[in-house]
């Protein structure tokens, strides 16, 4: 009944909190304490190089370079891979902002690309169809840590010969045909900020498969520094943008309890979506075939029309009232203040009209239907799980039931 929803002053179905994240063990103090008191804290530093090695076999790639941020590393890995001032780099219109910032910050160009509806991942045709003289490279991004269609976009790439830098920000194990995502294209990204799978509370990696590139990496992370060359020998416009030793210590046992907190996180997405699918009005995304996501984020769609028009808003308002967690997420990045441009402070904008641009699925899902849980509702026990699905099937169901009480429901 809708009287028993809790917006309506009913008992909410939960109201003890979710899991806490990030989760700190023995092994991540005791790795931390040994850096403190037996390593360098910084350059030298025998903890960020075990940390490369390992992430870097983890990824099934042959280097890795860990850096201070996500961001940062998607800014050295354009700069590394040849993006100069006035380049095109086309990247999805749904991502988080840093996608794009990164783009600007290498005085470069962002080209939005539509989404797949049904995945919420870049859509290959529609980055076809932006493709100039002036692409110098693409970012797919793996969205919530579900793999794009990464066999369609390394085709394009191989095709128009533009390199594909993945943002794997949230895809930490995630694979695509039994290959971890980030060695696909020449170079991936990881984000190591306190939501992520793998958390250092700030940090970033890039791994990759080819020596030069990432040599070219280790220049732009390290100050314009050559690998192997004189400490004061400088042959690029680089910066400071290594990882601190403490950062690395943090993240080196997470590597062992990465396959644990994967299957965890897999086991839950996949009750949710067996619930979900006998819920009319919601749809659970698909993934691509053979991949396997790191579902960083559960996502789902809001099919308003289902609901007699209630708005997604309102569902928002009645599932948090039962003490889970649900929200929009992103907005179009277009539509972000950030690209209303100031061509004085960013001349290589001049002629670049981001308000003209519409993208159907990318706003359909954004400002319609994205229905998104928060990072730590998915690592909880098969109650906590079962909490989320009497939430969906308590709210749901009192929509149907009495579409009306929504609609004049005044947030």
């Amino acid at each position: 009944m809708n009287s028993d929803l809790a917006i309506f002053g009913g008992t909410p179905i939960r109201t003890k909190p979710f899991p806490v994240w990030p989760r700190i063990t023995d092994d991540i103090k005791n790795s931390v304490i040994d850096t403190i008191e037996n390593d360098e804290w910084g350059i030298g530093s025998s903890a960020i190089d075990s940390f490369n090695d390992k992430f870097a076999e983890m990824q099934n790639a042959k280097f890795s370079l860990a850096i201070h941020s996500g961001t940062s590393a998607i800014w050295i890995s354009l700069k590394a891979s040849g993006v100069e001032a006035g380049d095109e780099v086309i990247i999805p219109s749904y991502t988080f902002i840093a996608t794009a910032t990164a783009v600007v910050l290498a005085n470069a160009v962002p080209v939005f690309a539509d989404i797949d509806l049904e995945t919420g991942n870049i859509d290959p045709e529609s980055i076809e169809h932006l493709i100039s003289n002036n692409t110098k490279a693409i970012i797919p991004v793996h969205t919530a840590g579900s793999p794009a269609d990464m066999s369609r976009i390394m085709d394009i790439s191989v095709r128009h010969n533009i390199p594909i830098i993945e943002d794997a920000a949230q895809a930490h194990g995630a694979q695509l045909n039994d290959k971890k995502v980030g060695s696909l294209g020449l170079g991936g990204i990881f984000s190591f900020q306190t939501s992520k799978n793998m958390s250092a509370g700030e940090g970033g990696a890039i791994v990759s498969n080819n020596q030069s590139f990432i040599d070219r990496c280790f220049s732009y992370h390290n100050c314009g520094r050559v690998r192997d060359g004189d400490w004061y020998e400088h042959h690029i416009l680089g910066s400071n943008l290594r990882m601190s030793a403490l950062n690395a210590a943090i993240l080196i046992p997470q590597i062992s309890t990465l396959v644990s907190d994967f299957s965890l996180r897999e086991k839950n997405r996949r009750l949710l979506d067996q619930a979900l699918n006998t819920m009319d009005g919601l749809i659970p995304m698909k993934s691509i075939d053979g991949g396997k996501s790191s579902n960083h984020i559960y996502m789902c769609r809001y099919v308003e029309k289902e609901f007699e028009g209630v708005k997604r808003d309102v569902f928002f308002k009645a599932m948090q009232a039962e003490g889970v967690f649900t929200y929009k997420g992103w907005s179009p990045l277009y539509k972000e203040p950030l690209f209303t441009i100031n061509s004085k402070e960013y001349p290589w904008f001049k002629d670049v009209k981001y308000k003209k641009i519409c993208h159907k699925n990318t706003e359909m899902f954004a400002e319609k239907q994205a229905v998104w849980l928060k990072q730590n509702h998915l690592i909880g026990t098969n109650d906590d799980t079962n909490d989320i699905i009497n939430a969906f099937e308590k709210v749901v169901s009192a929509i149907k039931k009495d579409p009306k009480k929504f609609l004049n429901l005044d947030l």
